[in-house]
């Protein structure tokens, strides 16, 4: 099996450079906007006096735990991502990356997916998660295959009809 076949390991989560680039961003919001202006919101709110029947100190402190937990989710998928950038894969196989084209079997209609990172996928953008059915379903696939996806309404079936790395 080629080299970039196996993307990925048990430890890590693959994920696109894209991807990256766009946790990168949200870490820097996270830390130098978001985390400032809560704790702004919280010392305004110790200065309105009793903090044990506060609104505005308990909701900021909510806020604060939402915005710590997602920094350390952040940093912790980016420490443990394995970064693809899918125009360097070399690939006769779907892995990881690959822009897919599909037809439905029943329906003959056409759709394109590009198989990215959990936090990148977007249906509507044509991005879907790796661990989505569909996806777990691709990988490894070549043109002409035919895939069976099942989720708890429907069963479909798709038809393999190309794939790029871009």
């Amino acid at each position: 099996m080629p080299e970039n076949d196996k993307i990925g390991n048990e430890n890590s989560l693959p994920l696109t450079v894209r991807g990256k680039l766009k946790l990168d961003e949200e870490l820097k919001r996270l830390i130098t906007v978001e985390r400032p202006a809560v704790i702004r919101a919280i010392e305004e709110a110790r200065a309105h006096g009793d903090i044990s029947e506060n609104a505005e100190y308990e909701a900021a402190k909510e806020r604060q735990g939402m915005i710590e937990g997602r920094i350390l989710e952040v940093q912790g998928q980016l420490a443990g991502a394995q970064i693809v950038d899918p125009a360097q894969i070399k690939s006769n196989r779907i892995v990881f990356g690959a822009h897919v084209m599909l037809k439905d079997t029943e329906t003959e209609e056409e759709v394109t997916y590009q198989i990215v990172g959990t936090d990148e996928a977007d249906v509507k953008k044509g991005k879907i998660s790796v661990m989505s059915p569909l996806a777990r379903g691709l990988i490894g696939k070549v043109k002409g295959d035919i895939v069976q996806v099942r989720s708890p309404k429907t069963e479909k079936e798709f038809e393999v009809v190309g794939f790029e790395f871009k």
